[in-house]
């Protein structure tokens, strides 16, 4: 197992996990105070985090659910893994969850879980879970090689302090060969990512100006981590397309969800109106995204930390 390395384990008492746990899945709070409790959970560590978020995988609302699995990953506890494949396995669970959760199994890094990602891969009926399945077992092929080389582990660390789905290209390719993999409709989808993490890391106009093109990709997946990403690089060259994105009623929620809350990151006039506007999408996915997007914002503004408690966490981009 991958011990958690990228990532900064906290410490708070047993009283204030608690806490943290009872607002997590308490139903009758509005979204965004719930996401509050989970952000804050996810950087903690033991029994009372971890199984938490394992009941917040079953909420009635998707984007807490899939926010929640994706919080399990990032965390790399293996005791999580159970409840992990359950989800996987469970089609009647809206895809964005099953997804976020064979992420969450590639991120934990047991090779127990080959055989089952090689099932999903398979016969999975949605194609964003069969992606992330691809996604995942690439990322424990690729881990079998790193595992002897420290320099190489030391180098895949993410400087947006995120447990990612893909070890970045070689920081060697220039922008233009990294767009081509990135926007080449018969790569693999882990060279692909790769490609976009290189990107990203690079940072740039002519970076952004390669992510932001990847939005029209053919893959759900695809997209809906190219919109993560523009989140993380917050250049405010991007809003107009993440915009676009967001209007689409057509587009899967997932890539929606995420162009939500990049524009809430770029958070420039634009972006608050219109996520003012989307708050009440008909899709929960959307319109719950926004509505955080939007209470972080409000947190941000007014100077406190829109998580429950304030962690000292290393300077991003």
């Amino acid at each position: 197992m991958e011990t958690c390395t990228s990532l900064p384990a906290f410490e708070a008492s047993e009283s204030t996990q608690q806490f943290l746990a009872d607002k997590l899945v308490d139903q009758t709070l509005p979204i965004s105070e719930r996401f509050r409790a989970l952000f804050s959970l996810r950087n903690l560590t033991g029994s009372i985090p971890r199984e938490a978020l394992i009941s917040a995988t079953n909420d009635p609302s998707n984007l807490l659910a899939h926010e929640a699995a994706f919080a399990l990953g990032q965390m790399q506890d293996a005791e999580a893994v159970p409840a992990l494949q359950a989800i996987l396995l469970d089609y009647s669970r809206h895809p964005i969850v099953r997804h976020e959760a064979a992420e969450a199994l590639g991120a934990i890094g047991l090779d127990d879980n080959i055989p089952l990602l090689k099932k999903c891969l398979k016969k999975d009926p949605a194609q964003e879970v069969r992606e992330t399945c691809e996604l995942a077992l690439r990322r424990l092929e690729e881990k079998k090689h790193r595992s002897a080389d420290k320099e190489s582990s030391t180098a895949e660390r993410s400087p947006f302090f995120s447990v990612d789905p893909a070890a970045p290209a070689s920081s060697e390719s220039r922008v233009e060969e990294l767009r081509k993999v990135l926007l080449d409709e018969e790569k693999g989808m882990y060279e692909r990512y790769a490609a976009l993490f290189a990107l990203r890391n690079r940072g740039g106009a002519e970076a952004v100006d390669a992510v932001v093109a990847a939005l029209q990709a053919q893959s759900a997946l695809l997209r809906h981590e190219v919109a993560y990403v523009l989140g993380q690089l917050q250049d405010k060259v991007s809003s107009v397309a993440l915009s676009e994105t967001l209007r689409d009623a057509n587009e899967h929620p997932m890539v929606r969800h995420e162009a939500a809350e990049a524009l809430g990151s770029i958070a420039d006039s634009e972006s608050i109106t219109l996520l003012k506007q989307y708050e009440k999408d008909t899709e929960p996915i959307v319109s719950q995204s926004c509505e955080v997007a939007l209470s972080m914002l409000e947190f941000e503004q007014s100077g406190k930390s829109f998580e429950y408690l304030l962690f000292q966490s290393p300077e991003v981009h």
